[in-house]
C-alpha cells in the first residue's frame, strides 16, 4: 500500500490553535497543493503520531476532524484514505451568457447564517451504529408501538440528571417533556401560557421565531431595549407598572440572540424578584448553552431556588445535527401537564426510536466526547474569525468577543443602511441575515455573522468583501 507522502508537518507547540487542528490544516493544505490526491492512504495513528512527536490521541482528534468534513474516508481493515469526493470542488469555468441564464448561479456561494453549528462534524457514525443496535435487540417490537406524549421516560431521566448536575436545576420527571426541536417546546408552551389578549415582553433586538409562536397564541407583544449587560430592567418596571395583563417575559440570557450579550448577575437576581412581584413567567431559551467557551457557562435564571415562575426550553439539536430535531421544556408539573395535552392534539409522541439512539450516545459518553472536540474546534474558529475581524474590518465596526456562542454580533461605526450592503453582498452571492428578521419596529444597525459552519477561506473571503461596503 503506497504512502507516497513524507509528513513534513511543523508543529508550533506555543501557538494559540490546538495541535490536533494544526495536522488537520496541514494535511487538508497538502491535499489541495496535490502532494496528496485522493485514493491515496495515510500512515496509521501510530505511526504517525511518532512521526510528529505527539500523543496518539492528537492524532486521532486530527483524524475525526478531517473524516467529519469530508477529507478523509476510513475502510475496514484497510486504513484511511483521502476521500474521492473533497469538499471543495474548483468551479468549471462558464461563459457570460451561461452565467446570466442559470438561476442557480444566483444562489449564494457563502452564507453566514445565524450561529449554526458546522454538520459535517455531526456524529453520524455513531448515531448510524446506535441505530443499528437498537434494532438489533430482541425487544425491538417495543419501540414501534406508541410511548408517552412526554417523551421516552429513560431519556427523560437523562435529561432531568444533565439538567440538575450541569445546569444547577433541581427538576423532576414529571417536570420535563421532550419536543421535536426548541420551536415546537416554544409553541408548546406559548399555547399552554398565554390567551387572547395577553401582553409578552421580548427582547428587542431578538429572536423573531418565538414572537410569532406568542403571537399565534392570540398574545400581544412589547418590546424591551438590549444593554451591554442584558434587558434594560427600568423598561421591563416600566411595562409591567403600565400594564396589567402581563403574562410572560422571553429571555435568551446566556448568549442574547442575536447580540450575544450575558445578562449580569444583579440583572438575574432583579428579574426573578420581578416575577414572584408581578406573577409573570420567565420564559429562558437556553438555545446554545453547551457552546461556551470562557471558564463554564454561566446557571440559567431557571436554576435559582427563588424562581417560581419559569419555563426553560433546550434543545439537543445543535449539538448532534440541526436536521436532528430534539428539543426539551423545563417547568412546573402542571405546566407540563398542559403542555402533555396540547401535544397529544398535534403530536401523539415524539420521536422514539431517535430518542434511544441519542440516550445510546449519551450513556456511551460520546455526546460528552463530541461536545469537547467540537468545542476545540469552534473556540479555534472563533478566535480566527476574531483576528481577521481585526485585520479588516478595524476602525469599521464595534464587536465584543464572545465567550459562547457560535457567532459575532458587529455594530457599523458609521450610520449606514444595513439592510442596504446585505442586499449589496447578496448580489454577490455572500448572504447576510437581514437585519429585519431580529428587529422589532425599524431594523436594527447590526449584523449576526454565524462563523461555526464556514472554511478558514470563507471567513477571510465574506469578511473582505463585508469591509468594501463599509
Amino acid at each position: 500500500m503506497l504512502r507516497p507522502w513524507q509528513f513534513e508537518i511543523q508543529l508550533n507547540k506555543k501557538s494559540d490553535k490546538a495541535l490536533y487542528l494544526q495536522i488537520a490544516d496541514a494535511i487538508i493544505i497538502a491535499i489541495k497543493s496535490g502532494k496528496l490526491t485522493s485514493g491515496n492512504a495515510l500512515p496509521g495513528s501510530r505511526q504517525l503520531a511518532a512521526l510528529l512527536n505527539v500523543n496518539r490521541n492528537t492524532v486521532i482528534e486530527a483524524l475525526d476532524v478531517l473524516i467529519a468534513e469530508g477529507w478523509l474516508i476510513t475502510m475496514d481493515r484497510k486504513g484511511t484514505f483521502i476521500a474521492d469526493i473533497l469538499p471543495e470542488i474548483v468551479p468549471t469555468k462558464k461563459t457570460t451568457e451561461q452565467i446570466n441564464n442559470t438561476a442557480e448561479d444566483t444562489r449564494p456561494h457563502l452564507i453566514f447564517d445565524d450561529g449554526l453549528p458546522d454538520s459535517r462534524l455531526a456524529p453520524m457514525n455513531d448515531l448510524a451504529r446506535a441505530y443499528r443496535e437498537i434494532f438489533n435487540r430482541k425487544s425491538r417490537w417495543q419501540i414501534m408501538g406508541y410511548s408517552n406524549e412526554l417523551g421516552n421516560i429513560e431519556f427523560r431521566k437523562a435529561i432531568v440528571q444533565m439538567l440538575n448536575f450541569k445546569r444547577g436545576m433541581n427538576v423532576s420527571l414529571d417536570e420535563i417533556c421532550i419536543t421535536r426541536g426548541s420551536q415546537m417546546a416554544m409553541y408548546l408552551a406559548a399555547h399552554c401560557l398565554l390567551s387572547k389578549g395577553d401582553l409578552v415582553m421580548i427582547e428587542n433586538p431578538g429572536y423573531k421565531p418565538a414572537w410569532e409562536a406568542f403571537e399565534n397564541a392570540g398574545a400581544s407583544l412589547l418590546p424591551v431595549n438590549i444593554t451591554t449587560d442584558g434587558l434594560d430592567l427600568d423598561e421591563v418596571e416600566s411595562h409591567l407598572k403600565n400594564n396589567q395583563n402581563i403574562k410572560a417575559i422571553y429571555v435568551t440570557p446566556h448568549h442574547q440572540f442575536p447580540t450575544t450579550v450575558t445578562m449580569s448577575l444583579k440583572k438575574r437576581l432583579k428579574l426573578i424578584e420581578l416575577s414572584n412581584q408581578y406573577g409573570f413567567t420567565i420564559i429562558e431559551d437556553d438555545y446554545d448553552h453547551e457552546f461556551h467557551f470562557g471558564q463554564r457557562p454561566i446557571l440559567p435564571i431557571s436554576s435559582y431556588s427563588n424562581a417560581r415562575n419559569f419555563i426553560y426550553i433546550g434543545t439537543l439539536s445543535k449539538i448532534v445535527a440541526p436536521a436532528l430535531r430534539i428539543g426539551y421544556v423545563a417547568s412546573s408539573s402542571g405546566n407540563i401537564q398542559k403542555i402533555a395535552n396540547h401535544r397529544r392534539i398535534i403530536d401523539v409522541q415524539g420521536d422514539n426510536i431517535m430518542e434511544e439512539a441519542v440516550l445510546h450516545l449519551i450513556n456511551e459518553g460520546k455526546i460528552k466526547r463530541h461536545l469537547k472536540k467540537t468545542n476545540l474546534i469552534y473556540k479555534s474558529k472563533r478566535d480566527h474569525f476574531e483576528t481577521l475581524c481585526n485585520l479588516h474590518l478595524k476602525d469599521k465596526i464595534t464587536f465584543v468577543k464572545p465567550e459562547g456562542g457560535l457567532a459575532f454580533w458587529m455594530v457599523p461605526n458609521k450610520n449606514i443602511d444595513v439592510k442596504k450592503v446585505c442586499e449589496e453582498l447578496l448580489g454577490k452571492g455572500i448572504k447576510i441575515m437581514n437585519p429585519e428578521k431580529f428587529s422589532f419596529g425599524s431594523p436594527v444597525s447590526g449584523f449576526r455573522l454565524g462563523y461555526a459552519s464556514l472554511t478558514e477561506q470563507q471567513m477571510e473571503e465574506g469578511i473582505i468583501a463585508l469591509a468594501k461596503y463599509l
